[in-house]
């Protein structure tokens, strides 16, 4: 034992040599028992079958002869005894490993790749101050890591908004660009419509009373005045076309006594029938 920590105290600690290696020895030195463990139990196998075997062919023999108990004992001191020496020998290889194989002398002038350059005679604040600069470092880098979080939320409900955007577009394509400016020249005109009819005064509700039986209705269709005007102006249409030019100066008066009386009459019967 004394010997074992004087070899021990003369070498470098074992966290370089996983740091060097990129493995554990500890973790190769288990997987390589934990395969003879398993040899050892297929050995074991394999000798119960052929003892099985052999066990049938003197059964034939000896009938009387108790043939499981004398194979389970054996089984079980061979197996015992093999693994008893197995764990011997395997402990002896772990232990001659770790001191021979994995192991570094600290007088060794052994440089690993990520530590070139590096000085490591370096006071305690300066220590201190690099492990602030590297928490703060790890803050930024987390802080790096929500917002790409954050830019890939909205990546993706941009692309879904877009998405829908080009469904509307598609709906919107059997427009021609000629009906595109009639559809804004027709609005433009509506804009300066509702901006004529903004700037218009309130109406009176007494005018609009007066208004409003006529409303949507032709002029022949509001009672009797509105039929006398519509007859005046059929007239004075009908005498402007039979006398020509010579009646554009005229009167009313004058352009109803150059009508027949045939126009007059069927008038005054019409106006009878409308107010009957």
């Amino acid at each position: 034992m004394a010997a074992q920590q004087g070899t021990s105290s003369n070498t470098t600690p074992t966290v370089l040599v996983p740091e060097l290696l990129s493995f554990s020895p500890h973790f190769l030195l288990d997987d390589t028992i934990n395969i003879a463990n398993d040899e050892v139990g297929r050995a074991v196998d394999a000798l119960e079958d052929f003892l099985n075997r052999w066990a049938e062919t003197r059964l034939e023999r000896e009938p009387d002869w108790d043939a499981d108990k004398e194979l389970e004992q054996g089984l079980v001191s061979f197996q015992t005894l093999l693994e008893f020496h197995t764990d011997i020998a395997f402990d002896f290889f772990e232990a001659w490993s770790l001191r021979n194989i994995f192991a570094v002398p600290t007088d060794l002038p052994l440089i690993a790749p990520h530590h070139a350059g590096l000085d490591f005679n370096q006071p305690s604040e300066k220590e201190a101050e690099l492990l602030v600069e590297i928490d703060e470092l790890w803050r930024e880098i987390e802080k790096q890591k929500k917002l790409r979080l954050l830019l890939t939320k909205a990546k993706r409900t941009s692309g879904r908004h877009a998405k829908k955007a080009q469904v509307r577009l598609d709906r919107l394509a059997f427009f021609q660009p000629d009906q595109l400016r009639m559809l804004h020249a027709l609005a433009t005109d509506v804009g300066a419509f509702h901006t004529s009819v903004s700037a218009l005064p309130p109406l009176d509700p007494a005018n609009t009373q007066s208004l409003l039986p006529g409303l949507g209705k032709r002029e022949w269709e509001i009672g009797r005045a509105g039929y006398i005007s519509w007859v005046n102006a059929q007239l004075l249409r009908h005498a402007n076309t039979a006398t020509g030019s010579a009646l554009e100066s005229a009167s009313v008066e004058e352009a109803l006594e150059a009508l027949s009386k045939e126009h007059v009459s069927a008038a005054l019967r019409a106006l009878k029938h409308g107010d009957s």
